[in-house]
This record gives C-alpha cells, sequence and structure tokens, in this order.
C-alpha cells in the first residue's frame, strides 16, 4: 500500500504519459482473453435478475398494475410523484451499490487474464467478502447518491441536459475508484480523491479511451442486440489496463 500511495504522490507532482493507441492494443488483447466467459456470466446472470425484480414486482403489485406501469406514457418523469421519485431513486441508489463488488469481479478476472491465471464464477463474487465489501458498497453509494442528487436536481427544475453533464463528468473522474480499492486497497475518500487526482491530469486521452469503448461494446447492438452482453467486457478491461498502465502492480 505504501508504494501505492507513493504512486499517487508522484503523479500528483509530476503526472504520467498515456499513449492512445498503446492502450488500446492492450485492452483489445485482454478484452479478447475475457469476452465469452465474462459475457456468458453476464447474460446469465442478468437473466436472472430479471427475473427476480420482474417476478417480486408481479407478486407484490400484480400483473394488471405492472402492464399499467411499463406503458410508454406512464414512465415519463413528469408523471412520477415527488414520492415515487424519492423511493425509485433511493432503490436505484443501494441496488448500484450492491452488484459494486460484481463489477469488481469483472476487473478481477481481468487481471487474471492478463496474469495467465484461471478465472471462474467464484471470481465474479470475490470481493463480496469483506473488508471489500463494504469498501466496494461504501464508495459506490457516496457516488451514485451525489450523481442522483445532481440529475433528480436539476431535472426537477427543468434543467435535465446540464444534470446529465455533471453526472457524466463524476462517473468519469471517479471511473479508477474500484481498481484503487480491489489493487491498491485504498479505503473509500481516499480511492474517489485519488481517481478525481488520477484521470484529471490525462483527462482527453482517457476520455478518448472511454468513448471508443463504448462505441465499441454498443457494437453488439448490432444483429438481436444480445451481443452487447459479450461486447460490456470491454469496459472491464479497459478499467484494468487504465490501472495498470498508471499505477502498476508491486
Amino acid at each position: 500500500m505504501t508504494q501505492i500511495k507513493d504512486r499517487i504522490e508522484f503523479i500528483k507532482t509530476n503526472g504520467y504519459q498515456l499513449d492512445f493507441e498503446t492502450i488500446f492494443a492492450k485492452v483489445f488483447e485482454n478484452y479478447k482473453k475475457i469476452a465469452i466467459y465474462a459475457g456468458l456470466m453476464l447474460f446469465v446472470f442478468g437473466i436472472l435478475l430479471i427475473a427476480i425484480i420482474y417476478g417480486g414486482l408481479l407478486s407484490y403489485f400484480g400483473i394488471e398494475k405492472v402492464t399499467d406501469m411499463i406503458k410508454p406514457e406512464n414512465l415519463e418523469p413528469k408523471n412520477f410523484s415527488k414520492e415515487f421519485i424519492i423511493i425509485y431513486s433511493g432503490a436505484a441508489i443501494v441496488f448500484t451499490a450492491i452488484i459494486s463488488p460484481f463489477t469488481a469481479g469483472f476487473i478481477k478476472m481481468a487481471y487474471c487474464a492478463e496474469q495467465n491465471e484461471e478465472f471462474h464464477i467464484s471470481t465474479i463474487f470475490e470481493y463480496y467478502k469483506l473488508p471489500y465489501f463494504f469498501q466496494l458498497f461504501a464508495a459506490t453509494f457516496i457516488i451514485t447518491l451525489f450523481n442522483t442528487g445532481i440529475s433528480t436536481g436539476l431535472e426537477l427544475i427543468g434543467i435535465p441536459f446540464i444534470g446529465s453533464l455533471l453526472t457524466m463528468a463524476v462517473s468519469f473522474f471517479t471511473l479508477l475508484t474500484i481498481p484503487l480499492i480491489i489493487f491498491g486497497e485504498l479505503k473509500v475518500i481516499d480511492a474517489i480523491s485519488s481517481s478525481i487526482t488520477i484521470t484529471s491530469k490525462q483527462p482527453f486521452t482517457i476520455i478518448s479511451l472511454i468513448v471508443v469503448s463504448i462505441l465499441a461494446s454498443l457494437v453488439g447492438l448490432i444483429g438481436f442486440c444480445i451481443g452487447v452482453i459479450f461486447t460490456i467486457p470491454f469496459i472491464y478491461s479497459l478499467y484494468y489496463i487504465l490501472y495498470k498502465e498508471i499505477i502498476g502492480f508491486e
């Protein structure tokens, strides 16, 4: 951990260099190693999650109420009550925080692929154990709460576009929070503040990599759209490679 903190302090003073083509090539090579396995895991657990959520809604509200709720005209934010927005936002924040160790597991999978280590289903759930779960949950909860507060507040006063820009900015500057927790073993506040420091040193290169990675992930929408499940892991490979190239490992 001392080496990690020393590296971050060095970055604060001296910055670092990133070459777009080199990083992208490494991300693509890493992605090829995890694409099929990670895609299958996302597909299986995505189906299970949808089934659980939909089943819960049906059992609680009934099929007629659920059918009415998902009508396009009823999904417009202006039709939501303030109470519903608060409850929905709170549930979304908690849910996002709960699945953050799941995301961390895919980043660990990218690490294993790079190190030529075997990875299994258990790898994806590795960070649901203490102390990682609490750190990941708390960090994601704080970030998501801040983002939700900004977007909801600005949407209610009629400037949702500004809210979207601000939430994207927050997501960008905190994108290395999870890798800093699972690899650097930093605490919540240190991980968030360090991520902001690191990304602010090379914002344009990292933004370019993120945009290209998102576009690469969206390629999966071609055809039956199910292919996107197998291109999403490209983002996890990006997070891992960025951490490796910027911070490194002992």
